[in-house]
């Protein structure tokens, strides 16, 4: 099968930059990772796309731009654009040739119960930009066909089981968390598709508490929890949801969870407590699977928040289940969520399936997403 070189843009739902990442794959198990890149947004930017949530909330079809949504949609391909420039000027030269971008865009507005999922980006415009072609809007394809439309890195994350180092190799079933402003996990088993679905809030209502009550974009190296104590009280409201309580697959909007539970507490009494919540919600989300883990690999930024992994770490060794961060695997767990979306490219262009009834509920396997071709 032909080996591809693709690099994927990711700007997740913390809203805090674009990850750049490049690899060449037969969209199957041959998967070679490049260099990556982050670029971040800066702190004015950042608050235009947090006041376009506002605003996304009247769409009604996938395609509806109201307010400024269409200015502030060619600005973030604009930036993409500029990303990829720079990134390939600084990659090695045996990586400068990418045949494909896989564009995940900026969401919006994630609504599975009405089918509507927006992310803007415009892929043709990328297209134009770059002079690479361009897969995009990856999930509207899966919402078609009855899915959630997320999570999407699933198929990645069975790829990247496939080939784990010792001694992580024999231990299945393995689960890929991803902390992200939305956490989500991936269940590799032995045989067979894999199992995801969005697990609850990671770092979406910590980032918010702490720019809302500190006026910081985000609790680095979980610094000011660190000075707090889980309010458990509080904590079990937030985990008392009803979302907790549904099977998978499920997705959620970076909006339905909120501050109004945390309300009156201390700085970094509520850090602390959103870090508690964020963990949890990963260890519930074992009630819905076949079988407990045997191991956890944690990706993405919350990753970094010790009281995150360490909560987590924590209630899965009582079960016996072992949580390891990405790098301990070998993996760049800044990247994973890029990469996959270089990986997921690929296997559109290759007609093979992103998603899987397992995964996010749609009917059949679904493969493909728009592509734009340069002109």
């Amino acid at each position: 099968m032909a080996v591809i070189t693709a690099i994927g843009l990711m700007s997740g739902t913390s809203m805090d930059g674009i990850d750049l990442a490049i690899l060449r794959t037969d969209g199957v198990n041959e998967i070679t990772v490049g260099p990556s890149m982050a670029v971040a947004y800066d702190a004015a930017f950042r608050r235009r796309i947090e006041a376009s949530l506002e605003t996304a909330k009247s769409i009604v079809r996938r395609e509806d731009r109201p307010g400024g949504l269409a200015e502030l949609e060619r600005e973030i391909t604009l930036r993409h654009a500029a990303a990829v420039r720079d990134f390939i000027r600084a990659l090695p030269a045996a990586w400068q040739n990418a045949d494909l971008i896989g564009f995940h865009g900026q969401t919006v507005l994630h609504r599975p119960h009405l089918g509507v999922t927006v992310q803007l980006g415009d892929g043709a415009l990328l297209a134009r930009e770059t002079g690479i072609p361009v897969v995009y809007d990856m999930r509207a394809n899966d919402m078609t066909h009855g899915g959630q439309g997320a999570p999407l890195v699933p198929a990645y994350h069975a790829a990247l089981a496939r080939s784990l180092p010792e001694p992580y190799a024999g231990m299945k079933p393995t689960v890929f968390v991803n902390v992200g402003g939305i956490s989500n996990i991936t269940y590799v088993p032995d045989r067979g598709d894999p199992v995801a679905f969005d697990s609850g809030p990671g770092n979406t209502l910590i980032d918010q508490w702490v720019s809302r009550e500190g006026g910081v974009p985000y609790d680095a190296g979980g610094t000011i929890a660190s000075e707090g104590g889980v309010m458990v009280d509080v904590a079990e409201r937030y985990l008392d949801n009803p979302f907790f309580q549904k099977s998978g697959p499920k997705s959620l909007d970076r909006n339905d969870f909120t501050l109004a539970l945390a309300e009156g507490l201390e700085l970094s009494d509520g850090a602390r407590t959103l870090a508690h919540v964020s963990a949890e919600a990963i260890l519930k989300s074992v009630e819905h699977l076949p079988e407990p883990p045997k191991l956890w690999i944690v990706c993405g930024g919350g990753r970094k928040n010790p009281h995150v992994v360490g909560d987590l770490r924590a209630g899965a060794e009582k079960a016996g289940m072992q949580v390891i961060v990405a790098e301990d695997a070998g993996l760049n767990g800044d990247a994973t969520e890029a990469e996959a979306w270089a990986y997921l490219a690929v296997r559109s262009a290759l007609g093979l399936p992103l998603t899987f009834p397992t995964t996010t509920g749609c009917r059949v396997p679904i493969s493909g997403g728009l592509r734009a071709e340069p002109s």
